[in-house]
């Protein structure tokens, strides 16, 4: 009798997953290519996930919050495959902003100070919320750490790791990233 509920409930994850996750993207007006990763959906039910109408997920981005942590994604943004945003307390992202593949935006990095004690079990350290402006486009596999602030109208040059606050309607490109020019 209790395999039968649980061949139900695995036969049944998935649809009833992606039902409720096009319950709360038809709510918002944005949208969502599955498959999405990491606890967005939780978020979303909690309130500490807000994603801003005509916004656009593709397939394989991945969304990861700490039991506390919000992320807000603006209107008309644009989240290409394999982007990560990964939240231990605030990732604010304003609208029309667009994320090339693979590019990676946390607020928090792994601790790795005790030798004694393996990675995986030293927990995480943050400098602060990332907060990325209006307008603002990031290149393919661009990452951006812990405490940084992003301006309004800034490009972010390919494979760019940003890891200083970045003024607003500047080109910015390396590892780090430095200031290219400003409009």
């Amino acid at each position: 009798m209790w395999w039968t509920k649980r061949r139900w409930y695995e036969r049944n994850r998935r649809p009833l997953r992606r039902w409720r996750l096009a319950r709360h993207a038809a709510r918002g007006g944005f949208f969502i290519r599955e498959p999405l990763e990491g606890e967005a959906l939780e978020a979303l039910d909690e309130g500490r996930l807000r994603i801003g109408e005509g916004t656009l997920l593709e397939p394989g981005c991945w969304l990861t919050l700490a039991p506390e942590a919000r992320i807000e994604i603006g209107a008309g943004c644009f989240l290409n495959r394999n982007t990560m945003l990964a939240a231990l307390e605030s990732v604010e992202i304003g609208d029309n902003t667009m994320f090339a593949n693979g590019c990676f935006v946390g607020d928090s990095s792994h601790r790795f100070d005790d030798p004694d004690t393996p990675i995986t079990q030293q927990g995480f350290t943050s400098k602060g919320p990332v907060r990325i402006g209006s307008n603002c486009w990031f290149g393919v596999n661009c990452v951006v750490t812990t405490g940084v602030t992003i301006g309004d109208r800034c490009v972010i040059g390919a494979n760019s790791v940003v890891t200083r606050d970045v003024p607003p309607g500047t080109v910015a490109a390396g590892s780090p990233a430095k200031p290219m020019s400003r409009s």
